[in-house]
């Protein structure tokens, strides 16, 4: 029997005999790790504990301790939830029922399932969940698999598709119930700590809206009721902060029927999305990037040399069509468009970087179900950035964008985290260009002192990319911007430079976008917000509110000597009371009330939004701190904070 080696997450490498599982490996690490073993991850993807290692695999040993265990053990609640599901309704088929970030959905048919059945079902589960089985792996082979599910087409059409090649499929057993799965699983169903079903709502069998309507029931687990319990108020918070409700209370913007997965932004929200475009302007100028403008609608032989086509057309994601015996299509990305542009010049080595910026509406045909206010959409802009650059530039470049990340989200109160996603499947180029890009972007970000996670196999087909998260007010992760470094469209596309040896060159492109794209960033900045908006973004900057109608030449004249700041006069024949409190609903970081002393005075009586006051203000001292305080782009409004330091 030969040897197979495998490599440790700190980079070393075991070699252990052919044949061996996850849970061999873990025990030539040590016994009590071997004991330890839950499942493990294999080349980036969750496997058994039972699962036979290969030569040259990735390996992770995943015990109660790792960041993964959570998943299998809501991988395992979703079993629970079938298992009860099928005792109170026998006829229940069941489809796939995979783990997510916060839970686990199971999709089910023939059955009628809504809310209030749910508590039923759940109270069945933990009643499985105290019986504590046993949950076994069984080997079974695809004929007996197959008869197994003869009325189930569903599970018959995975093993058809997904296990065709396979002679044997495993099962998972618990008690008297089991399902085909590949797994992990946790040893029993009584490390099940907590569970709870949140919502049933309609899916499409694989995604497809052409395919059965199915129901998915979704809910989530934990190793304790205390975990549970933070996990649902927090949900609750989230619903709170939810930007498609804060945004229809701020009239910020729409996604009617005719435009479907397409926003509308109303006058407010547009006023958040052109400081957002200035903001970062004012940051592409400072990196050197040139404004341009490419169509949304191309030839699709654009995207043809460069795989975009085969990818995005495979994946049913680009919106094309065949007129005139051509086939055209709205652009899924920018990128080919801007190299187009590179490509129209000659250029040679000092001219390098040349630097390209478009604010770029972008189409992807995501599927109905998947779309999601503005976080996940059909039509998007981009704060697109190509910059095409010489070997010795990469470096340079990288770090001088991850500079400028940090500013933006900081600016905007953000922690950022980093993530490093390498080759991955349907990767174009070879090994050894990757190998070279990954390695750039590493040094750059060590070079920067920045930690950085590595999610192998993540990036898009064409190079490495470092991914920007950002950690809002309630901790929930978002992939934002990101930083790519890519050796393979430039040479698909032939586009080069003149070197200082006289000799033809393929650049090196570096794709970039600062906030990813305008919708998600402002979905994502609602919710961290909450809609209350630093005074430099708040659609409504100040509102003027006239005790009375005596005052209403006064609060005009207030307004006029505030400059061009987003300023509005409340003239509703209101009393002052209903005036604050509309403001206040309005997330309006301050009002200035005027009345008659304020009128005789000429100065203001200043509230912000926390409900604090400061009388007798003189207009120009508040004027003055309004400019300073979105200049400085401050979190929070501080005038009266600031008055009082200094008093």
């Amino acid at each position: 029997m030969s040897d197979v080696t495998v490599t440790l997450p700190d980079g070393s490498e075991l070699t252990v005999p052919e044949g061996s599982s996850v849970e061999d490996v873990a025990y030539e690490i040590g016994p009590g790790l071997g004991a330890d073993t839950v499942a493990g991850v294999i080349n980036g993807d969750l496997a058994d504990k039972h699962d036979e290692v290969e030569d040259g695999d990735r390996l992770v040993i995943v015990t109660d301790q790792s960041d993964e265990y959570l998943q299998v053990l809501r991988h395992s609640a979703a079993h629970v939830f079938a298992q009860a599901l099928q005792r109170l309704h026998p006829e229940a088929k069941l489809t796939i029922g995979p783990p997510t970030d916060d839970g686990f959905y199971y999709d089910v048919t023939n059955v009628d399932l809504d809310e209030e059945d749910l508590a039923e079902v759940e109270a069945e589960m933990e009643e499985i969940i105290e019986a504590d089985y046993d949950i076994e792996r069984v080997e079974r082979s695809r004929e007996d698999a197959l008869a197994t599910f003869e009325d189930n087409e569903y599970k018959r059409e995975i093993l058809t598709d997904e296990a065709a090649d396979a002679d044997t499929v495993s099962f998972y057993v618990q008690d008297d119930w089991e399902d085909l799965c590949q797994g992990p699983h946790v040893e029993s169903t009584g490390e099940i700590g907590a569970v709870k079903l949140l919502n049933v709502s309609s899916s499409y069998w694989r995604g497809d809206e052409d395919n059965d309507t199915l129901t998915r029931v979704r809910g989530t687990a934990f190793e304790s009721e205390g975990d549970l319990e933070e996990f649902i108020q927090m949900r609750e918070e989230a619903e709170e902060r939810d930007h498609r409700k804060i945004g229809s209370e701020m009239d910020l913007f729409s996604i009617p029927d005719h435009s479907p997965g397409c926003v509308h932004f109303h006058p407010p929200g547009m006023a958040i999305r052109r400081e957002l475009e200035e903001y970062i302007r004012a940051k592409n100028d400072e990196l050197g990037y040139e404004e341009v403008w490419t169509p949304e609608l191309n030839k699709a032989e654009l995207w043809k040399p460069t795989g975009h086509y085969e990818n995005f057309t495979e994946n049913g994601e680009m919106f094309n069509w065949e007129q005139d015996d051509t086939e055209y299509g709205l652009k899924p990305m920018n990128c080919a468009n801007h190299a187009h542009i590179y490509d129209d010049t000659t250029h040679s080595y000092r001219d390098l970087p040349i630097r390209l910026s478009e604010f770029g509406t972008c189409y992807r045909n995501e599927q109905s179900g998947e779309l999601s206010g503005l976080l996940r959409v059909r039509g998007f802009t981009q704060d697109d950035g190509h910059a095409f650059i010489r070997t010795d530039q990469i470096e340079g470049e990288i770090r001088d964008a991850l500079r400028i990340v940090q500013t933006i989200y900081g600016d905007f109160g953000f922690d950022i985290s980093y993530k490093l996603e390498t080759r991955g499947e349907g990767a174009v180029g070879s090994e050894a260009v990757w190998n070279n890009a990954t390695d750039a972007l590493k040094a750059a970000m060590e070079t920067e002192s920045l930690d950085y996670d590595i999610e192998d196999g993540e990036a898009a087909f064409y190079g490495p990319k470092i991914g920007i998260d950002v950690h809002d007010a309630i901790g929930r992760e978002w992939t934002v911007g990101t930083i790519q470094l890519d050796f393979n469209i430039p040479r698909e596309l032939d586009l080069t430079y003149v070197g200082e040896d006289n000799d033809e060159h393929h650049p090196v492109m570096v794709h970039r976008a600062l906030l990813g794209s305008f919708e998600r960033f402002m979905g994502v900045l609602i919710e961290h917000f909450k809609g209350n908006f630093p005074t430099w973004l708040a659609p409504e900057q100040v509102r003027i509110l006239p005790i009375s109608e005596d005052q209403l030449g006064y609060a005009h004249r207030v307004k006029n000597e505030l400059g061009d700041h987003r300023v509005e006069v409340d003239d509703h024949d209101w009393t002052i009371g209903r005036k604050i409190r509309a403001a206040h609903d309005d997330r309006v970081p301050y009002m200035l009330i005027v009345g008659g002393n304020e009128a005789e005075a000429g100065t203001v009586s200043v509230r912000d939004r926390f409900e604090n006051e400061r009388d007798d203000v003189a207009t120009d001292e508040f004027a003055a701190h309004l400019e300073t305080e979105i200049e400085s782009r401050t979190i929070e409004p501080d005038f009266i904070a600031d008055s009082e330091s200094t008093e």
